[in-house]
């Protein structure tokens, strides 16, 4: 077809989609278009801005790595990785513990025993005995769930960010065994800065918006039969709940840390004060799958992200 104006150009990309063979292909394609379209013509998008657009999205490309993800961490700082957990998971009545996957997770951490300390090498903070409990949405427990558990150092920075952090710091795999419960000891994690250095940086500083996210412990529960859920635990004393940068905080998913200050711990060697917190994840019927892994491995060095014009 030879465009004419605007509008014709909309109908010819449409048109030429109808010889999609996946129905669901070509209905999100479809759709795509004409919400893209929408929006250039609604804010008259001059060349300048989209070539501007266009050079963030190849920013966000060459800045996810083997252990970063900034096209993850932009999904979270617009809202949308929250708005399609939300719409996939539990109903208004049966709300399932879905939430953020997060740019962090890495697949194949170590298998460990209930009970079983994450903190494999010098981890400054305070002790935290966690206990977890899987339930259906019917309050049934879920047994033989694997349940792969992940967090940010009190420093604010994952294992895969910190080459100072042993490999798999803060990381394993535990089994929720018949009455649905699993339990780890790890450090009481803090809050911290998402990465700064790219694309994602740029729009919470052209939006006045800080970076920090509220403490918080990743869970990702996986067994057949059962949707897989990726979910996080936030810290009911944390002060930015309301403001968390990747929109992740929901309700039902603020956990209260319980302090000890004068009651002996689960493990002999705690002589310090220390944290307890337990919470119970509620999963649905459903197809289980893992996902892609925002990264795969450790960064060699301290530096974040590249900047702007030395990619």
């Amino acid at each position: 077809m030879i465009i004419q104006d605007e509008l014709q150009l909309t109908a010819a990309v449409l048109a030429e989609t109808e010889r999609a063979g996946d129905p669901r292909v070509k209905e999100i394609i479809q759709a795509l278009v004409r919400h893209l379209h929408d929006l250039a013509r609604e804010v008259r998008l001059t060349e300048k801005e989209f070539d501007t657009a266009l050079d963030i999205v190849t920013r966000l490309g060459r800045l996810t790595t083997p252990s970063h993800n900034e096209v993850r961490l932009m999904a979270g700082s617009l809202g949308l990785s929250t708005l399609v957990a939300l719409m996939n998971n539990g109903t208004e009545d049966k709300p399932t513990s879905a939430n953020l996957l997060g740019p962090f997770w890495r697949q194949g951490s170590p298998r460990m025993n209930n009970g079983e300390s994450i903190v494999r090498s010098p981890t400054e903070g305070p002790p935290l005995f966690f206990t977890g409990r899987i339930v259906d949405t019917d309050t049934n427990a879920v047994a033989d769930a694997e349940v792969d558990i992940w967090h940010a150092s009190p420093a604010g920075l994952y294992e895969n960010q910190d080459p100072e952090q042993a490999e798999w710091n803060l990381r394993g795999k535990f089994f929720s065994d018949e009455e649905g419960v699993f339990a780890f000891r790890s450090i009481k994690p803090s809050g911290y800065p998402i990465p700064m250095g790219g694309p994602v940086g740029e729009l919470l500083t052209a939006l006045k918006r800080h970076p920090f996210r509220p403490a918080h412990v990743h869970a990702l529960i996986h067994k057949p039969g059962y949707k897989t859920i990726a979910s996080q635990l936030y810290s009911h004393d944390d002060p930015i709940l309301e403001t968390d940068a990747q929109f992740g905080v929901v309700q039902s998913l603020v956990g209260t840390y319980v302090l000890h200050e004068n009651e002996p711990a689960p493990d002999p060697d705690v002589t310090e004060p220390w944290y307890s917190l337990e919470f119970t994840f509620v999963v649905e019927p459903g197809e289980a799958w893992l996902p892609t892994p925002p990264v795969s491995a450790k960064r060699a060095t301290e530096l974040d992200v590249l900047p702007r014009g030395t990619q």
